[in-house]
């Protein structure tokens, strides 16, 4: 007896799957707006978010106006944000937005459009215009609903982010950096302009310390490589590269490069400076 429940069982489930999928395709192509209607929220309260989102998308038009359309409308964008389409989603809840911007519903769907951008925000090194979107859409649900329930999470996916473009930006300047050991004065002068414009773009940031450091780097191999004419000046302002390394970090983990660094530039200043004295 057992075993031949094993065996009816499949059967059953294989009989109720398809007179599923003929429900479905049965009010799919029928005009009863009605009947999409109940059928499509039928499939969004037991999480079938395509087959929801199908029908969704279909009455959404006929539903404009309507008491029910705010219903169809953030029922219809949240489905396309459960089947991860989150350019169709992001849209959807900026239209819900704009069509009931004093709906219950408006907070959340102010984090989900956010929340859409952020998960079409890619790794660091690619072009950032979506994570320039998300941010921009986070920051307005923050500011417009501080005693949201969302708001922790919002605030997370802000700073992962902010450090995201951080790390762009970041690795950019370290690339001129390295390039500048080719003794090509040209990447080391773009070094040290990327470094400025990070660390004045992003105070708070994570990586401050190691740009102080590269930009020690980038100053000395300047400084190490220029002309005779320009290599004084060059190597007090590396000199002070050094001096703004240690005044914030103290205790840098660079430390050791640093002092090997500033020793070379020291013996150079010094070598100057004799110079200075025997002239006169």
């Amino acid at each position: 007896m057992f075993f031949k429940l094993r065996s009816i069982l499949p059967l059953a489930m294989i009989a109720m799957l398809a007179i599923s999928c003929n429900e479905y395709q049965k009010v799919l192509k029928n005009e009863d707006v009605k009947a999409k209607y109940d059928l499509a929220e039928k499939y969004y309260e037991e999480k079938d978010y395509k087959r929801a989102n199908r029908l969704f998308e279909q009455i959404a038009p006929k539903y404009v106006g309507k008491p029910q359309g705010e219903r169809v409308l953030f029922f219809l964008a949240d489905t396309y944000f459960q089947i991860k389409n989150y350019n169709f989603a992001g849209y959807q809840f900026e239209r819900f937005l704009k069509s009931y911007p004093k709906s219950d519903k408006a907070a959340e769907a102010s984090f989900l459009g956010a929340k859409s951008y952020y998960m079409l925000s890619p790794r660091y090194s690619l072009d950032q215009t979506d994570t320039d979107k998300a941010l921009v859409k986070l920051q307005n649900f923050i500011n417009s609903y501080p005693e949201s329930e969302f708001m922790p999470e919002a605030n997370t996916m802000a700073r992962e982010l902010t450090t995201k473009k951080e790390k762009k930006a970041f690795e950019i300047a370290k690339q001129f950096t390295k390039l500048g050991n080719s003794y090509i004065l040209d990447y080391s002068i773009s070094a040290v302009a990327a470094l400025d414009n990070f660390v004045s773009d992003y105070p708070g940031t994570i990586f401050r310390e190691e740009a102080f450091y590269l930009k020690l780097v980038a100053t000395a191999n300047l400084a190490l490589n220029s002309t005779e004419n320009r290599k004084q000046e060059r190597l007090e302002t590396a000199e002070t590269a050094y001096k703004n390394l240690l005044k914030y970090y103290p205790q840098t983990s660079f430390l050791k490069k640093a002092d090997d660094l500033y020793e070379e530039i020291n013996e150079q200043l010094a070598e100057f400076k004799a110079q200075e004295i025997t002239s006169k």
